[in-house]
């Protein structure tokens, strides 16, 4: 048993407000999957005892938080949307478990595609070894998903995650710590490239998941993501590409000749993101990559290596 379990409630007091929140989510069009999500991380219990109720003959189960609190949060859940990732404080992301609040985006299985894909470009740049190590950006890092996976994947390199908000780099820096990669990542609290001037040239990528949904188009959105995960991650103004335009412009005096640049993008953006790319000039070998579901998702282009 962990530190994280303080609490404790009986196997049968906990059989039947699983069985309650189950008719509960049923009833409301939620996933009955996620009571079982959500109990196997607030409470010491397996998969299999879950399928096969046996958790219901044990006289204590230890919770980390009292069965009354859980149920308040699982109200909230069903009444007000809350994402269930939000009340378990945890999300599963690539290979790790990463911390989740209000202040952080929830981090979504599309964006995992990043890692490979700038893994991908750095092997199949002409100065792929250069690549591979030295220093990578995260720019707008939120929970420290994208600069996590860049500092697992590519050991040899130095990751920079920059965020705007405080509340955000707190549980980026948190997660650093948990999972082991507090010394190979450095958290920078400003605005894009902004806090990293004094490296101007010399990075050998960029990633970034910007705000890219258009500011009329956020009020739309599932209530889960309107009501309660952060606007500023959301908004990217009214078409949408206000931030992703920044960081086309920006990023050339920051990336090195041949250095790697990846963006996440709404549906719909692609053949915007690809002109924009090529009317600024610096970039080459530009791509769009589509996600699991078939979407036009990512657009990655290097710095062009001539002068």
């Amino acid at each position: 048993m962990t530190d994280k379990y303080d609490r404790v409630v009986s196997g049968l007091r906990l059989w039947e407000w699983r069985n309650r929140a189950i008719a509960q989510a049923v009833a409301h069009d939620i996933s009955p999957a996620e009571v079982d999500w959500l109990l196997l991380e607030v409470g010491d219990l397996d998969r299999l005892a879950l399928r096969l109720e046996s958790f219901k003959q044990r006289a204590d189960i230890p919770m980390s938080l009292p069965l009354e609190n859980l149920e308040q949060l699982w109200q909230r859940r069903l009444n007000e949307h809350l994402p269930v990732q939000y009340i378990a404080g945890v999300t599963p992301w690539r290979n790790f478990k990463i911390a989740v609040s209000n202040a952080v985006l929830i981090p979504r299985p599309e964006t995992e595609c990043l890692i490979d894909l700038a893994v991908a470009a750095a092997q199949n740049s002409d100065p792929a070894p250069l690549l591979s190590s030295g220093h990578w950006a995260d720019l707008g890092t939120g929970s420290g998903a994208i600069a996590l996976g860049l500092a697992d994947a590519l050991p040899k390199a130095t990751i920079h995650a920059v965020d705007y908000s405080p509340e955000a780099l707190k549980i980026a820096l948190s997660n650093a710590c948990n999972l082991g990669f507090d010394h190979r990542i450095k958290f920078y609290q400003g605005c894009w490239w902004e806090p990293l001037t004094a490296l101007k040239g010399q990075f050998s990528g960029m990633v970034s998941n910007p705000p890219y949904i258009p500011t009329t188009t956020v009020a739309t959105l599932q209530p889960e993501v309107v009501n309660h995960e952060p606007h500023l991650a959301l908004d990217g103004g009214t078409d949408g590409l206000d931030c992703i335009r920044q960081l086309i412009e920006i990023s050339p005096d920051y990336l090195r000749p041949g250095g790697v640049w990846l963006i996440e993008m709404m549906a719909g953006q692609a053949d915007t993101v690809h002109r924009l790319l090529q009317q600024q000039g610096s970039y080459s070998n530009i791509q769009i990559h589509a996600d699991l579901a078939g979407i036009e998702r990512f657009a990655v282009a290097s710095i062009s290596t001539q002068s």
